[in-house]
């Protein structure tokens, strides 16, 4: 007898959990049990039980981030797995998901059938992530001492979206002396000297999003 997985489809556009559950319902072991258009809405309905796997986008617009999400649904001793499915494959996305416990992180141009394995492999409690994401994941395993740490990744995000030290300092709880060392290293790693140019690399590499 097949085992019946049980989803919750979590992203803000309409247009896109009506299309992913066209696509999971040709599945015969899929089931979807319920839709969240808001990150919190997500945390809620996994809370309640009776899902197997959450398939979580990033973004929501205003309020809780996907990734908060996700470590708030994988918190949970029995909770739900998480796949996140979205568009961005940038560092600061994919360890952000992978730090907050997503089992499996696939990018929203993936064809049905590896968006049915990943699901499925996601189910089983083991890691499935696009083949783009985990060749970004083993470039930085190969090059730990170039690599931006999460930490960076976030102060970099921040810069790029116009926020001064002082401003960044309130948002990450940091000290404006840590902040600029963070960016000391920063523009170490990426050969640049301005924040400008660290911002034009970093999103040259996907390494932020702009």
């Amino acid at each position: 007898m097949t085992t019946t997985i049980r989803l919750l489809l979590a992203d803000d556009h309409p247009v896109v959990r009506a299309g992913l559950r066209a696509v999971l319902d040709t599945e015969p072991d899929f089931t979807v049990v319920g839709e969240a258009a808001t990150a919190e809405r997500a945390v809620e309905l996994a809370a309640a039980g009776g899902v197997d796997v959450v398939l979580m986008d990033l973004q929501f617009g205003a309020g809780m981030h996907g990734s908060e999400a996700t470590a708030a649904i994988t918190a949970a001793p029995d909770g739900p797995k998480v796949l996140v499915l979205t568009t961005y494959d940038t560092d600061a996305d994919i360890l952000a998901a992978v730090e907050a416990g997503a089992s499996g992180y696939l990018l929203k141009d993936a064809p049905p059938e590896e968006l049915a394995a990943a699901v499925r492999t996601a189910a089983a409690g083991q890691s499935a992530l696009a083949p783009a994401v985990a060749h970004r994941l083993m470039d930085r395993m190969r090059t730990p001492a170039e690599a931006l740490t999460k930490r960076e990744l976030e102060v970099l995000q921040l810069v790029g979206e116009g926020l001064s030290n002082q401003q960044i300092s309130k948002v990450l709880f940091l000290s404006q002396a840590t902040v600029k060392s963070h960016l000391v290293h920063i523009f170490a790693k990426l050969g640049v000297d301005s924040r400008t140019a660290a911002v034009a690399a970093a999103t040259a590499r996907r390494l932020i999003r702009r």
